[in-house]
C-alpha cells in the first residue's frame, strides 16, 4: 500500500481556498473545490493552513455563491482586516468528513501517490497531482520523467485503491 494510502481517514483534503475579503463586515471570497460549490459551507469546521501563518480552525456560519466563487461569514471574524488576514489559505477537512464516493468514483486525493501503469504492464511513475484544465481535468505523473494524462475515460482504465494502483491506455514512450 502506498503511502498516500496509509492512513485515509487521518489525512485532510483541500475543499478550497480563500481568495479574498467581500465587504467589510468580515466576509470572504473562497474558491470552492466541492461540487457544487456551496457545499464547502456544510463542512462545519474548516482547517485554514498556508503560507506563513499559523494553522488556525474556523466555522462557517452562513454564506452563498456568488458567481463564480461562494462568500460566507464566519466564526470570529467580524471586519476586513481579520477576514484579510485569512486570504489566500487553503481550506482542508479531514478525509473522514467526506461522503463515500459512488461506485467507480474517486476523490483525486486518494489517488495521489497510487503507482500508475499501463494496460501492458509499463510502470510510469505516481500520481502526484491533479491539474484542471478546460478541456478536462489532467492527472500529473512523476516516474523517470513527468507525464500529464487526460482523466478521461479512453485513458483511465481501471483504480484499485486496495492494491495502490492506476492502470491506464497510455504508450510509455508519449
Amino acid at each position: 500500500m502506498s503511502p498516500a494510502q496509509s492512513e485515509p481517514a487521518q489525512r485532510e483534503v483541500t475543499l478550497g481556498r480563500i481568495v479574498g475579503v467581500f465587504g467589510v463586515k468580515g466576509w470572504v471570497k473562497v474558491k470552492s473545490y466541492t461540487e457544487p460549490a456551496d457545499g464547502i459551507l456544510d463542512y462545519g469546521a474548516w482547517h485554514l493552513v498556508g503560507p506563513g501563518a499559523a494553522r488556525a480552525t474556523v466555522r462557517p456560519l452562513e454564506g452563498r455563491r456568488h458567481g463564480t466563487l461562494v462568500v460566507a461569514r464566519l466564526e470570529g471574524v467580524s471586519d476586513r482586516d481579520a477576514a484579510a488576514a485569512l486570504a489566500h489559505r487553503d481550506i482542508a477537512v479531514p478525509r473522514a468528513e467526506l461522503p463515500q464516493p459512488g461506485r467507480g468514483q474517486y476523490y483525486w486525493a486518494d489517488l495521489e501517490g497510487l503507482e500508475v501503469v499501463t494496460t501492458e504492464g509499463a510502470v510510469l511513475g505516481r500520481v502526484d497531482h491533479f491539474v484542471e484544465t478546460p478541456a478536462n481535468p489532467v492527472m500529473v505523473v512523476r516516474g523517470e520523467r513527468e507525464r500529464w494524462l487526460p482523466l478521461v475515460p479512453k485513458h483511465l482504465k481501471s483504480v484499485d485503491l486496495d492494491a495502490g494502483r492506476v492502470v491506464v491506455d497510455w504508450d510509455p514512450e508519449f
